[in-house]
Protein backbone atom coordinates (compact mmCIF):
# COMPACT_ATOMS: atom_id res chain seq x y z
CA UNK A 1 0.00 0.00 0.00
CA UNK A 2 2.52 2.63 1.20
CA UNK A 3 4.44 1.97 -2.65
CA UNK A 4 1.20 2.91 -4.38
CA UNK A 5 0.75 5.94 -1.87
CA UNK A 6 4.67 6.86 -3.07
CA UNK A 7 4.21 5.69 -6.65
CA UNK A 8 0.80 7.97 -6.96
CA UNK A 9 2.81 11.17 -5.21
CA UNK A 10 5.41 10.84 -6.91
CA UNK A 11 3.56 10.99 -10.40
CA UNK A 12 1.69 13.91 -8.88
CA UNK A 13 4.42 15.75 -8.20
CA UNK A 14 5.79 15.11 -11.67
CA UNK A 15 2.63 16.00 -13.41
CA UNK A 16 2.42 19.27 -11.48
CA UNK A 17 5.92 19.91 -12.75
CA UNK A 18 5.47 19.81 -16.45
CA UNK A 19 1.99 21.35 -16.04
CA UNK A 20 0.47 22.96 -13.17
CA UNK A 21 -2.90 23.69 -14.52
CA UNK A 22 -3.96 20.49 -16.23
CA UNK A 23 -3.04 19.35 -12.58
CA UNK A 24 -4.53 21.54 -10.68
CA UNK A 25 -7.57 21.20 -12.88
CA UNK A 26 -7.56 17.43 -13.10
CA UNK A 27 -7.59 17.45 -9.04
CA UNK A 28 -10.37 19.57 -8.45
CA UNK A 29 -11.99 17.35 -11.40
CA UNK A 30 -11.60 14.42 -9.37
CA UNK A 31 -12.88 15.87 -6.18
CA UNK A 32 -15.98 16.85 -7.63
CA UNK A 33 -16.60 13.15 -8.99
CA UNK A 34 -15.38 11.64 -5.13
CA UNK A 35 -18.16 14.48 -3.65
CA UNK A 36 -20.99 13.35 -6.12
CA UNK A 37 -20.53 9.59 -5.53
CA UNK A 38 -19.80 9.87 -1.77
CA UNK A 39 -23.27 9.84 -0.57
CA UNK A 40 -24.19 6.48 -2.61
CA UNK A 41 -20.97 4.65 -1.20
CA UNK A 42 -21.59 5.47 2.62
CA UNK A 43 -24.76 4.32 1.63
CA UNK A 44 -23.41 0.84 0.12
CA UNK A 45 -21.11 0.75 3.16
CA UNK A 46 -24.07 1.11 5.97
CA UNK A 47 -26.05 -1.48 3.96
CA UNK A 48 -23.34 -3.94 3.75
CA UNK A 49 -22.37 -3.28 7.64
CA UNK A 50 -25.77 -3.93 8.67
CA UNK A 51 -26.02 -6.96 6.52
CA UNK A 52 -22.49 -8.45 8.43
CA UNK A 53 -23.82 -7.22 11.61
CA UNK A 54 -27.11 -9.70 11.57
CA UNK A 55 -25.28 -12.47 10.24
CA UNK A 56 -22.79 -13.84 12.89
CA UNK A 57 -20.32 -16.30 11.39
CA UNK A 58 -21.46 -18.99 12.99
CA UNK A 59 -24.66 -18.97 10.78
CA UNK A 60 -22.51 -18.45 7.85
CA UNK A 61 -20.19 -21.63 8.30
CA UNK A 62 -23.45 -23.24 9.21
CA UNK A 63 -24.29 -22.70 5.67
CA UNK A 64 -21.13 -23.62 4.10
CA UNK A 65 -19.54 -25.58 6.10
CA UNK A 66 -17.52 -29.08 4.33
CA UNK A 67 -20.72 -31.52 4.67
CA UNK A 68 -23.15 -28.36 3.38
CA UNK A 69 -22.59 -30.10 -0.29
CA UNK A 70 -24.63 -27.44 -3.59
CA UNK A 71 -26.59 -26.00 -0.88
CA UNK A 72 -23.40 -24.29 1.17
CA UNK A 73 -22.12 -23.39 -2.20
CA UNK A 74 -24.96 -21.30 -3.45
CA UNK A 75 -25.62 -20.00 0.03
CA UNK A 76 -21.59 -19.02 -0.44
CA UNK A 77 -22.63 -16.99 -3.29
CA UNK A 78 -25.53 -15.56 -2.59
CA UNK A 79 -23.68 -14.43 0.73
CA UNK A 80 -20.93 -13.20 -1.18
CA UNK A 81 -22.86 -11.17 -4.13
CA UNK A 82 -25.07 -9.14 -1.18
CA UNK A 83 -21.85 -8.55 1.58
CA UNK A 84 -19.59 -5.83 0.37
CA UNK A 85 -16.70 -6.26 2.57
CA UNK A 86 -12.56 -4.74 1.56
CA UNK A 87 -10.08 -7.67 0.38
CA UNK A 88 -8.05 -6.49 3.32
CA UNK A 89 -11.08 -7.88 5.35
CA UNK A 90 -12.22 -10.39 2.98
CA UNK A 91 -8.79 -12.62 2.84
CA UNK A 92 -8.37 -13.25 6.33
CA UNK A 93 -11.69 -13.91 7.00
CA UNK A 94 -11.53 -17.13 4.19
CA UNK A 95 -8.89 -17.85 6.45
CA UNK A 96 -10.98 -18.02 9.72
CA UNK A 97 -13.78 -20.12 7.33
CA UNK A 98 -11.09 -22.58 6.35
CA UNK A 99 -9.77 -23.25 9.61
CA UNK A 100 -13.51 -23.73 11.19
CA UNK A 101 -14.15 -26.14 8.54
CA UNK A 102 -16.19 -24.47 5.81
CA UNK A 103 -15.60 -26.33 2.06
CA UNK A 104 -12.26 -24.83 -0.39
CA UNK A 105 -14.84 -24.29 -3.20
CA UNK A 106 -17.69 -22.28 -0.78
CA UNK A 107 -14.96 -20.53 0.54
CA UNK A 108 -13.25 -19.81 -3.05
CA UNK A 109 -16.79 -18.81 -4.19
CA UNK A 110 -17.60 -16.67 -1.20
CA UNK A 111 -14.46 -14.64 -1.87
CA UNK A 112 -14.73 -14.86 -5.58
CA UNK A 113 -18.88 -13.32 -5.93
CA UNK A 114 -17.50 -10.85 -2.44
CA UNK A 115 -14.93 -9.09 -4.76
CA UNK A 116 -16.37 -9.28 -8.54
CA UNK A 117 -20.40 -9.32 -7.70
CA UNK A 118 -22.37 -6.26 -6.12
CA UNK A 119 -26.03 -6.61 -5.69
CA UNK A 120 -25.70 -3.58 -3.01
CA UNK A 121 -23.65 -1.59 -5.38
CA UNK A 122 -26.13 -1.90 -8.16
CA UNK A 123 -28.41 1.42 -8.20
CA UNK A 124 -24.94 3.06 -8.15
CA UNK A 125 -23.06 0.77 -11.43
CA UNK A 126 -26.44 1.26 -12.82
CA UNK A 127 -26.62 5.20 -12.35
CA UNK A 128 -22.94 5.52 -14.08
CA UNK A 129 -23.17 2.58 -16.56
CA UNK A 130 -26.77 2.06 -17.20
CA UNK A 131 -28.69 -1.01 -16.44
CA UNK A 132 -27.62 -3.54 -18.86
CA UNK A 133 -24.13 -2.65 -18.77
CA UNK A 134 -24.55 -3.07 -14.60
CA UNK A 135 -26.62 -6.57 -15.10
CA UNK A 136 -24.30 -7.62 -17.51
CA UNK A 137 -21.02 -7.02 -15.48
CA UNK A 138 -22.57 -8.62 -12.43
CA UNK A 139 -23.66 -11.76 -14.21
CA UNK A 140 -20.79 -12.18 -15.74
CA UNK A 141 -18.94 -11.79 -12.78
CA UNK A 142 -21.59 -14.48 -10.87
CA UNK A 143 -20.91 -17.16 -13.51
CA UNK A 144 -17.19 -16.69 -13.51
CA UNK A 145 -17.21 -16.90 -9.77
CA UNK A 146 -18.95 -19.94 -10.02
CA UNK A 147 -16.44 -21.36 -11.99
CA UNK A 148 -14.04 -20.53 -10.09
CA UNK A 149 -15.37 -21.80 -7.31
CA UNK A 150 -15.76 -25.29 -8.41
CA UNK A 151 -12.59 -25.39 -9.94
CA UNK A 152 -11.07 -24.94 -6.82
CA UNK A 153 -13.34 -27.39 -5.04
CA UNK A 154 -11.80 -30.08 -7.50
CA UNK A 155 -8.16 -29.27 -7.20
CA UNK A 156 -8.05 -28.18 -3.42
Amino acid sequence: MVILWISGITALMISFVFNRGKTLKGLRSGLRMFLRILPDFLIVLAAAALFLAVVPETVLLHWIGRDSGFRGFAAAALAGSVALVPGFIAFPLAAVLLKSGASTGSVAVFITTLMMVGIFTLPVEKRYFGWRIALLRNGLSFLGALIVGFCMGLIL
